[in-house]
């Protein structure tokens, strides 16, 4: 046949195939006659001349099963997609695959809903395995039965990788050896059985091509792989979604593994409480997922000692006791979602870059983070219940100033305590700096203090209130001895019109002047005086008190003496003192000569109050005008008092 003739008939056998597709209607018998006539017409060597694509797209569902309509290849030299394999139509599927010799350009088999027997199915894999396919994929498969020992040929093969999703196997009684022995001793680079209740996997005969397994939500327990010595070539496990337990038998089941890099062990039962056993980890390990576990602290304790990449989220970790992992290598650490209350100290890892502390139970992050973590360059710490605080400020303004990228900031960032700053982003957050600066607060409360204690002491001086302090202190001693030693007298009885307080220096004014025109004149009145009223035997301020107790009034003759003189001042007090504990009007004073007011000691601060409040009779240089005085003045004391005769002060016979 003529080169031209070849290609005009490949062409309409091309075209034949692209319209059975649309006439949704082509048997696995006539594809397989079609594709032989297509290819054999075609050179071996790889050439232009080989055919690139051959598309056959599956027909209605309801015939897939009776006539394999269901057949998809899509660039047939490629990949192929078929589905809907049972024990009726596989010796078919056998046939299809029988074409694709190795040389083939067809490297992606998947099968879809595969439902067959033991037999069946190792024919499946042995035809594929002799085929130019690589990566074969099986999503839900279906064992029914009759599973067992099987000599399967490994050699000459073109395969490199395996997935199975999803099997079922409905056989109860057989050896689980002549099952995963099968899969074990394959000799392909990635092997991938998911979804499937897989309990176990035997260790290859000998040494294993594998450099990827992935055995995703099986029920694999700590037996897996132990003293298993084969794996040599293993880079990448992954046996996330498992039933593994012991943190220290999943390091020894690694111990062996020479080249192993990364390690997902996430979403297992996984703990760690053997103190006393040293973990084993390959020492090839740089990356391990441990992920939604249930460690604790310890488990710093069984870690590799090469890992750079470290993921603990969603754990029981509460924090990291300093000098318990020496992880020189770390690089990226991640403590999302466990029981943090701060961030973790540096000290074991060295060269850590990334840490991820979000969604723990940080309240105020120390801000000692940054000395001891200068090479991390990303933090990530959101959702956290933040406390607004001057420690949370300080750990802010160090962030920024450290240059450490804080991921999502600041909008993840927001206060949780106290209640009133709730919801408040950080970047909002401000206080004083004389709030949160210790030593500031504490010199400016001390400077404050001594300025207090300095004015309190400048009037306590200045007001003489230490003077004050003693006066009442007598008073108060001198009224609790008058009380106890006569309990029986609950009033005391007026005995004088007036007590009359002056200056010595005054003296001779005070008799020559006041006391005979006050009890010489009309009416029976009678003045204390402390020359012949005070007791002998008694104190002088127990003395002043009594007058002052026992008198109507208290006649104070003021005058530049008056208040030079100490023992006035205590009668002024007493007397003073008596106006308010009475509520009563009981104080005369009389301006003997005029007061300058720069003489007044400052102690005498009620005198000038008084002075300046209350109406006080003058002395009348003028002889004329001392006749009204006398009258006033009698007036302001004038009451009847009782005598010893029975009569009363005052009343005529």
């Amino acid at each position: 046949m003529t080169e031209n003739m070849r290609s005009l008939r490949n062409f309409f056998l091309y075209k034949c195939l692209f319209a059975l597709t649309f006439w949704n209607h082509i048997s696995l018998s006539m594809a397989n006659e079609l594709f032989k006539s297509v290819s054999n017409d075609f050179p071996e060597d790889g050439s232009d001349k080989k055919i690139k694509s051959l598309p056959l797209l599956y027909t209605n569902s309801h015939q897939s099963k009776a006539n394999f309509d269901w057949v998809v290849i899509q660039n047939i030299t490629e990949s192929l997609s078929l589905s809907e394999i049972t024990n009726d139509n596989v010796k078919k599927l056998v046939a299809l695959l029988s074409n694709f010799r190795q040389g083939s350009r067809l490297q992606n088999l998947t099968l879809t809903n595969m439902s067959v027997d033991w037999n069946a199915l190792t024919e499946v894999f042995q035809t594929v395995w002799h085929s130019s396919i690589e990566d074969f994929k099986i999503n839900s498969l279906t064992q029914l039965s009759n599973i067992e020992s099987y000599d399967f040929d490994y050699s000459g093969t073109s395969m490199k990788a395996l997935t199975i999703k999803k099997v079922l196997i409905t056989d109860l009684y057989f050896s689980q050896d002549d099952l995963y022995k099968l899969f074990a001793n394959m000799n392909i680079e990635a092997l991938t059985i998911t979804e499937s209740e897989m309990i176990h996997m035997m260790c290859p005969l000998s040494n294993s091509p594998f450099k990827y397994l992935n055995f995703l939500k099986n029920d694999l327990t700590d037996l897996l792989f132990q003293n298993c010595d084969k794996l040599v070539q293993l880079e990448k496990l992954i046996l996330q979604k498992n039933k593994f337990e012991s943190l220290c038998k999943v390091s020894f089941m690694t111990s062996r593994m020479k080249l192993l890099q990364y390690l997902d062990m996430s979403n297992n039962l996984l703990s760690h409480d053997a103190a006393d056993v040293q973990c084993r980890w390959a020492e090839s390990l740089t990356e391990l997922d441990l992920s939604s576990n249930q460690l604790t602290d310890s488990v710093f304790e069984c870690l590799p000692v090469n890992i750079k990449k470290l993921n603990l989220q969603n754990n029981q970790i509460t924090s990291i006791t300093k000098g318990m992992a020496e992880l020189k290598s770390l690089e990226e650490l991640n403590l999302a979602s466990n029981r943090l209350a701060d961030l973790p100290g540096c000290s074991g890892f060295m060269s850590l870059e990334f840490l991820n502390v979000e969604m723990n139970l940080i309240l105020t992050p120390s801000a000692d983070f940054f000395q001891s973590c200068l090479r991390v360059k990303k933090l990530q710490a959101r959702c956290n219940p933040f406390k607004c605080s001057c420690e949370l400020q300080d750990f802010i303004r160090l962030e920024r100033q450290s240059g450490v990228e804080l991921i999502d900031w600041p909008t993840a960032y927001v206060c949780e305590y106290p209640e009133d700053l709730r919801g408040t982003q950080l970047k909002d957050f401000h206080l004083t700096e004389l709030a949160c600066n210790t030593t500031l607060l504490l010199v400016t409360a001390l400077l404050l203090t001594l300025v207090l204690v300095a004015v309190v002491a400048f009037l306590c001086i200045y007001l003489d209130v230490l003077w004050y302090v003693q006066m009442t202190w007598q008073w108060t001693q001198t009224k609790r001895r008058a009380w106890h030693n006569h309990p029986e007298e609950q009033e005391t009885v007026l005995q004088f019109h007036a007590f009359i307080s002056y200056s010595e220096r005054d003296s001779l004014w005070v008799k020559n002047e006041l006391i005979p025109n006050l009890e010489k004149g009309e009416g029976c009145v009678q003045l204390c005086q402390h020359e012949r009223n005070f007791i002998p035997g008694k104190s002088i301020v127990e003395n002043i008190i009594n007058c002052i107790e026992k008198s109507y009034k208290s006649i104070f003759v003021l005058s530049p003496n008056f208040v030079q003189s100490e023992w006035c001042h205590y009668e002024l007090y007493f007397a003073h003192h008596k106006l308010f504990s009475e509520n009563s009007n009981s104080l005369i004073l009389i301006l003997l000569e005029p007061i300058p007011p720069h003489i007044v000691p400052a102690r005498y601060h009620k005198l000038k109050a008084l002075m300046a409040k209350r109406t006080y009779l003058e002395w009348p240089k003028e002889r004329s005008k001392r006749a009204l005085f006398w009258a006033n003045l009698r007036a302001a004391i004038s009451i009847n008092l009782p005598m010893a005769d029975g009569q009363w002060c005052g009343e005529t016979d």
